[in-house]
């Protein structure tokens, strides 16, 4: 059995985006690496239908899911306070466009939380930031009432290129302590971590 993961070292920090972080997001997301995230701000997965917003669009839906109170994820700050990671996580019901995906439509009728991004701008890439971004999530889901956390990540052999790996890959879940529960892709699982 693998080993429980670790809180994130004191020299990392991270916060809920509130209205009081949203700023923070928007400096990271302007960071070179970002072009994804800024085009999707972490909605894709919360829309349904094929005319889902984009850009700007996709920023104004966020930042009024943050207004109403919701806490669409956590982000990492160095110790100096800079901003250096997103992960997005939540309730899975709040995720409409799972329900429909063939790759990670539910596997049961468990109450889960999903991760369905985690970012980390090109600069920052490589310090093992997705790691401490995971370990935040969990503590945070935890906190938060979660009994299951599922993720979606890559599975390959070969190496992805970074920018596309919002996901994550199988062997940073698997170091958290998450088992795989389904795969539907020769390139995709579903895993989940109990808590």
């Amino acid at each position: 059995m693998p080993a429980a993961p670790q809180p994130a070292p004191p020299d990392f920090t991270a916060r809920p985006l509130t209205p009081a972080t949203w700023a923070d997001l928007e400096a990271l997301f302007a960071l070179p690496g970002g072009s994804i995230v800024r085009g999707c701000w972490c909605m894709h997965y919360r829309q349904t239908g094929t005319n889902g917003l984009t850009g700007a669009g996709n920023k104004n839906a966020m930042r009024e899911l943050v207004d109403s109170g919701v806490v669409p994820g956590l982000i990492g700050y160095t110790a100096d306070g800079t901003p250096a990671g997103w992960i997005s996580l939540g309730p899975r019901p709040e995720y409409l466009r799972l329900r429909r995906s063939p790759i990670m439509k539910p596997v049961d009728d468990a109450d889960v939380w999903s991760v369905v991004c985690s970012y980390v701008p090109r600069p920052r890439r490589g310090q093992g930031l997705q790691h401490r971004l995971l370990a935040a999530a969990i503590d945070h889901a935890r906190r938060s009432g979660a009994r299951i956390l599922e993720a979606y990540p890559i599975d390959k052999p070969e190496r992805s290129q970074d920018d596309f790996m919002f996901f994550g890959s199988r062997s940073l879940y698997e170091r958290a302590g998450f088992t795989a529960v389904a795969r539907r892709s020769p390139t995709r699982i579903v895993m989940r971590l109990p808590l």
